[in-house]
């Protein structure tokens, strides 16, 4: 994701806000984050560098760097990374946390919602053309993603092989992020110049800002390397993030559904590069062909309401974790075990997150310029465009057609359509949404809304 920011000039850094009055701007941006991580990106830019000057545009931009080298969500690590350089811990939770709230209470609303009235026709109707809507989405992602990632036939290359590695070979996702990854730290070394990472555009004017004035007089003592500080981090947030994972699994087994959603979602945080596109389909299909959590429409529908809520796409993760822990309470009742599910989802997920910004951030500096690890994530960003390109054609075939096979060639082989079960409602609506969002610029939630629009209307007039 290549951004590019102008400022009108440089300005004179303001005093150093309140803890109070960070909070409340943060509850501002948690609130109005909508648009993927780079609306989400642009609108932290416009609040905190134009308008209140808190941090400088290099120092954004820096910070943007690192988050990109993390998995996650680059733009709620960015809120945390930069709430932790002005207010310490504290002040990282707070943004990160606010980041994901509004977001994750929205999200939990629409799949209660979701689960109680599913199956009434006209709500039915109406996913259909939110499913519609997203393939054009996701389709769109795919374009934006390649333009930047593929520079040259090498790249073009590992795209390919990644795609044919997962949708073919039925490679796990980590394993081709492994592979991409070691194949960009060689080729750093054979040819450098193929491996060139896509960097981040620069500032024409330096805004100075609020961090860079505490930087000048030292009061950013917690931004320095201290491995004592480190070890500390390590014992406080390892055991808060894998804690819980732990202690279900000795409570209820491995085969239970709270140890098979803390377990798979908290690998989906170690290997999330690349941004939510690239381990959506990887979730996809796990959560349904491997857990049996859902089936291939829901996660559709559960990426439709990812889109128009605010905070990090991944945050479709939650939905799915609900609907696992709905259908499977155990003892408990279903839509407590829902909502449970969808905590410890929310728990898995954003707890790394804090983590690494904790972690690594003191240690950004020594991460800058280089060129082999820059290599590494050129590869893997090429990787993530087959990737996306699995995931956009996994969801075209379940969307248009309404049966698929899997081909089973000595344990390979792709999933194809049966031609004649075309869903030709389906197949118009897409089509309506991959004209409204190429041909006329359609934004993402006025195409959502319209295609949901349009498929109640035909479910009534059929």
């Amino acid at each position: 994701m290549a951004i590019t920011f102008e400022t009108s000039g440089s300005a004179v850094a303001p005093a150093r806000p309140t803890f109070r009055e960070a909070v409340k701007v943060w509850a501002k941006i948690g609130c109005l984050s909508f648009g993927g991580p780079a609306g989400q990106i642009a609108l932290m830019h416009r609040e905190l560098v134009e308008e209140r000057h808190w941090i400088g545009e290099q120092r954004f931009l820096h910070a943007l760097n690192y988050c990109m080298l993390l998995p996650g969500p680059e733009a709620q690590q960015l809120a945390t990374y930069i709430g932790w350089l002005m207010h310490r811990t504290a002040g990282g939770l707070v943004a990160g946390l606010l980041f994901v709230l509004p977001g994750a209470v929205v999200m939990l609303a629409l799949s209660i919602l979701y689960a109680l009235y599913r199956h009434v026709p006209l709500i039915d109707a109406a996913f259909l053309g939110v499913k519609a809507a997203v393939l054009a989405v996701v389709v769109e992602a795919l374009l934006r993603i390649s333009r930047r990632a593929l520079k040259n036939r090498l790249m073009v290359g590992i795209a390919g092989l990644a795609f044919l590695a997962i949708y073919v070979l039925h490679v796990p996702f980590p394993l081709i992020i492994l592979a991409a990854g070691l194949a960009g730290w060689v080729g750093s070394r054979a040819a450098p110049e193929l491996f060139q990472s896509a960097g981040h555009g620069g500032a024409k004017a330096d805004t100075h800002g609020v961090v860079d004035q505490m930087f000048e007089r030292g009061e950013l003592a917690h931004a320095e390397p201290s491995l004592r500080r480190a070890a500390g981090i390590i014992a406080v947030w390892l055991p808060l993030w894998l804690g819980p994972v732990v202690a279900l699994w000795l409570a209820f087994g491995s085969g239970s559904v709270w140890t098979q959603i803390g377990s798979f979602f908290s690998l989906m945080a170690v290997v999330t590069f690349g941004g939510a596109y690239a381990v959506l389909a990887y979730v996809a299909q796990a959560a349904v062909d491997g857990f049996g959590w859902l089936a291939p429409g829901e996660m559709l529908d559960g990426l439709g309401l990812a889109e128009t809520t605010p905070g990090p796409l991944v945050m479709v993760l939650q939905f799915v974790g609900f609907l696992a822990a709905y259908r499977a309470p155990g003892v408990l009742n279903p839509m407590l075990a829902g909502c449970l599910g969808a905590v410890l989802t929310l728990w898995v997920t954003f707890v790394p997150c804090f983590f690494w910004i904790f972690l690594g951030a003191p240690y950004v500096e020594a991460l800058r310029g280089n060129r082999a690890l820059g290599a590494a994530l050129s590869a893997i960003t090429a990787a993530v465009v087959g990737v996306i390109l699995n995931l956009a054609l996994w969801f075209a075939i379940h969307v248009v057609f309404r049966q698929v096979v899997s081909v089973d060639w000595y344990g390979i082989g792709p999933d194809l359509p049966v031609l004649s079960s075309m869903d030709w409602q389906a197949a118009a609506l897409s089509a309506m949404a991959m004209i409204a969002m190429f041909r006329f610029r359609l934004g993402m939630l006025p195409t959502l809304a319209a295609c949901g629009l349009a498929g109640m209307l035909l479910s009534m007039w059929g």
